[in-house]
């Protein structure tokens, strides 16, 4: 009866450890991939009217103030105010960061963007282009292919010359490391290695990133003031 009682209770830590063991490691994995699936869609969407302000807020009001604007739907993104300037904006879902960024499927980010016309001829069909495919199938591998087979059918366009955008919104929400980060306009370039622009390097202003899936390389240009024209201190960062 003894032996018994003790192997009850020798399996029954066993039980109690190894479920401990798993649940520390599921921790583990969450903190590493705190979004591993996409979230309930209505999670990413906005109401109709903040989502057009906070679009606008990309960008310093005299240029955004006759952008067209571009909202998410439970469609996908479609055209909230015409414009008459050529730059669009718009607010970015989760979806257009890199495939391997924890914050991909992050229901909270929020990123305004304010594309100049060129910049806005080949984002803005991307953009779209990535919409679908995840509503279609909410998975990063068929994006991905998609993406790429759309590139080799020539349904995207490679990058203009003069193709950049504002990124100056208090309102941002990047991600969970950094929420609104700086103030900063961004340019679009044919693949190209950043260093040669001195992207990177020690005391330079300029940030680059090399990002062959969208056939296009970034360079990130951070600023002092936000787009109503008040100072972003070391503090927002």
């Amino acid at each position: 009866m003894q032996r018994t009682i003790l192997k009850t209770v020798v399996s029954t830590i066993f039980s109690v450890v190894v479920a401990l063991a798993t649940t520390s490691h599921a921790q583990a994995q969450d903190a590493k991939n705190p979004y591993p699936t996409m979230a309930p869609l209505d999670q990413y969407l906005m109401e109709r009217n903040a989502e057009i302000t906070m679009a606008r807020s990309a960008a310093p009001e005299s240029i955004s103030r006759d952008a067209e604007v571009m909202v998410l739907t439970l469609h996908g993104y479609e055209i909230a105010a015409k414009g008459n300037n050529g730059f669009v904006c718009m607010v970015q879902r989760s979806w257009t960061a890199g495939t391997d960024d924890p914050d991909f499927w992050n229901p909270k980010l929020r990123a305004p963007i304010c594309f100049n016309p060129p910049a806005a001829r080949f984002n803005v069909p991307l953009i779209l282009k990535k919409t679908e495919l995840i509503f279609a199938a909410p998975s990063k591998q068929r994006m991905s292919e998609g993406i790429k087979a759309a590139f080799d059918k020539k349904e995207l366009s490679e990058v203009e010359p003069g193709a950049m955008c504002y990124m100056m919104s208090k309102q941002g929400y990047l991600s969970d490391h950094d929420g609104r980060w700086h103030p900063h306009l961004m340019f679009f370039l044919p693949l190209t290695e950043p260093a040669a622009w001195g992207a990177g390097l020690p005391a330079s202003p300029v940030l680059g990133v090399k990002d062959p899936a969208n056939h296009h390389t970034l360079f990130l240009i951070p600023l002092a003031k936000w787009s109503d024209g008040t100072s972003a201190s070391t503090d927002d960062h």
